[in-house]
Order: structure tokens, then C-alpha cells, then sequence
């Protein structure tokens, strides 16, 4: 009981407050962000269906958020659009990621996240180095602070997340992707922990996550020899859970990364961010502990509106229809 105490204080986001999510007008240089997205991360997806992307859009200087609706409706599309620096993480992704992650935190109605990108080839190239290289000394230590609070607020998010990697991951490019529940990557996609190349070392959570990933042994061969993988290599080592081949379009890990989020959505949103929690609380404790932590989530399911929907529409052979309450 001491341990299912303990875990209490983890269930509280279960009925977060929901937040309302402003469309507000839209600038010429976002209508031609957007408009390009829709043909790169969603061409062949949206093609000749009704489905469209909601109006319920957020966006700014290197990240564009989509809310899709209709049948995808609870998938949120976050996408990265930093083409003339390759997607590097700069002080400017890092706030506009921050709002991001923030907002659907707060939104019982989003069921998946997708991290991709808007640019062709590339997922994110890391550290925008550059922008690095002007800063004082001084400065290094707090941005690569906030950049690490990202990844971890992202991989803290309640309802399961996917990196959809159709191109280069590297250094803090991989390690978002690390942070993420599930990743797909297109077998040409480059991917890696490369910062010893630079006499650094991961400092966005890589050291930690990659071993619990692909285990101890593999990561501290991947990380002291900064080697790159392409998706291939990657799920052969369960870096990656799908390899897909790439498309003419350059979205295929984004098409099969939707494809896994409408697998997600008409099951239990509550029940999928109960077994999310219990599953990233209990792998890191001893299995008494951890299934006393199963024990508390799933005390939290039984008393849900959508078990009852469940059951009933069991029993009247019928598809359920969840709401999240």
C-alpha cells in the first residue's frame, strides 16, 4: 500500500482542464507554410478524400501545430519547418515546441501526437550550431536546460506521441524522436547520437533514453562511435518500431504514422493514457512496485463512463463510442 501511495500524486492530470484553442487570422507566410505541409506531410493521406485539417490552427516561426478532424479527429500533427537550417533546434523552436506540448497537455480532447517534419529529407539536424556558436558561454548551459525540459515534457505527455522520421535525425533531432512513445522512419532516414563527433555528449536526455531503448551495450557503441543508421539498421536494434520504404512524396513514415494514430483513436482515450502511465512509471522500478502501479491505473479506468460504453456495446455487438469521461 506504501507503494500505491506513493504513485498517487501521477494520476491527477487524469481529467485535465480543457484548453480552447484559438484560430485567430492566419498570415500569407503561414497560408504558404500550411499549404506546403498539406502537400508534403499529407498528400497521398488527404487525396481525394473529405477529410481536411481543422480550422483549429496554431502556428508560428519554425513549427506549424494542426488539429485534424472529421475521422482523425484528437490526432494533433506537430511539424517542424526550419528548411534553411535543417531543422536545427533553435532558442525559437524550443519556445514555439514548449506552447505546443503545453496545449495539448491541457486538451482532453487530443488522443495522438505526431512529430514530423515539413521539410523534405530531414527530421531535425540537431543543435542549430550557428545560432550555438554566437552565444556567450554563459548561455550554453540554460539553453541546452530548456531544451532538455522540452524533450522531457514531451516525452511526459498523457496520450501516446510519434516521430514520424523521414529524414536525418541527429543529436537532439534523435533524441525528440527518443522521447516520443513510438517512432516509424523511412529506410533512407539517417539517424543518430553524433555529439561526440564534437567532444560533447548527448545533453537532451540521449544518454538515457538510448540505453533503455536499445540497451546498455548497443548505446554506448552507438554514442562513443557517434554512428549514424539508416531505418534498416535502426529497427534491426529496436531504435525504430516500423521501416518503411520512402515514397516520391517523402512522407512515407508520416502516412504509416497516421495510420498507427487511427489505430489509437477509437479505443479508450483514458485506458490509453492510463496504460501509458503505467507502463512508463513501472519500467522504472522493481515488479512489486510496478504492479502496484498497474493496480492504481487501473483503479482508474473502473469508475469511467467509457468502460460502461465498452461493456454495452459488447453486448449489443456494435463499435463503442468513447468520449473520454
Amino acid at each position: 500500500m506504501a507503494a500505491l501511495t506513493r504513485y498517487r500524486a501521477f494520476f491527477q492530470f487524469l481529467r485535465p482542464q480543457m484548453s480552447v484553442m484559438d484560430s485567430g487570422s492566419i498570415s500569407q507566410d503561414v497560408l504558404h507554410s500550411l499549404q506546403y505541409n498539406r502537400a508534403h506531410c499529407a498528400r497521398h493521406a488527404f487525396s481525394g478524400e473529405t477529410r481536411k485539417y481543422s480550422s483549429d490552427v496554431k502556428s508560428g516561426d519554425d513549427l506549424i501545430v494542426k488539429y485534424l478532424d472529421g475521422d482523425d479527429s484528437g490526432i494533433v500533427v506537430f511539424g517542424i519547418d526550419r528548411p534553411k537550417a535543417k531543422n536545427a533546434i533553435s532558442k525559437n523552436l524550443v519556445k514555439m515546441m514548449s506552447e505546443a506540448v503545453e496545449s495539448v497537455k491541457k486538451n482532453s480532447k487530443v488522443r495522438t501526437v505526431i512529430l514530423c517534419s515539413i521539410v523534405p529529407g530531414i527530421f531535425c539536424a540537431g543543435a542549430d550550431l550557428k545560432e550555438r556558436a554566437k552565444m556567450h558561454q554563459s548561455e550554453v548551459g540554460p539553453f541546452v536546460a530548456k531544451a532538455r525540459t522540452l524533450i522531457t515534457e514531451l516525452g511526459n505527455l498523457p496520450m501516446p506521441t510519434i516521430a514520424a522520421i523521414d529524414g536525418a535525425a541527429l543529436g537532439g533531432g534523435l533524441e525528440m524522436a527518443l522521447a516520443c512513445d513510438i517512432r516509424v522512419a523511412a529506410t533512407s532516414a539517417k539517424m543518430g547520437l553524433v555529439e561526440t563527433k564534437l567532444a560533447i555528449i548527448p545533453g537532451a536526455g540521449g544518454t538515457q533514453r538510448l540505453p533503455r531503448t536499445v540497451g546498455v551495450s548497443v548505446a554506448k557503441e552507438l554514442i562513443f562511435a557517434a554512428r549514424v543508421l539508416d531505418g534498416v539498421e535502426a529497427q534491426s536494434l529496436g531504435l525504430v518500431n516500423h521501416a518503411v520504404e520512402q515514397n516520391k512524396s517523402g512522407d512515407a513514415a508520416y502516412l504509416r504514422a497516421l495510420e498507427l494514430a487511427r489505430e489509437f483513436n477509437p479505443r479508450g482515450p483514458i485506458a490509453i493514457r492510463m496504460a501509458k502511465l503505467a507502463i512508463n512509471q513501472g519500467i522504472e522500478v522493481d515488479l512489486t512496485t510496478g504492479l502496484a502501479i498497474e493496480e492504481a491505473c487501473y483503479a482508474q479506468v473502473i469508475p469511467t463512463k467509457d468502460r460502461l460504453e465498452g461493456l454495452a456495446a459488447f453486448k449489443e455487438k456494435r463499435l463503442p463510442r468513447y468520449k473520454g469521461e
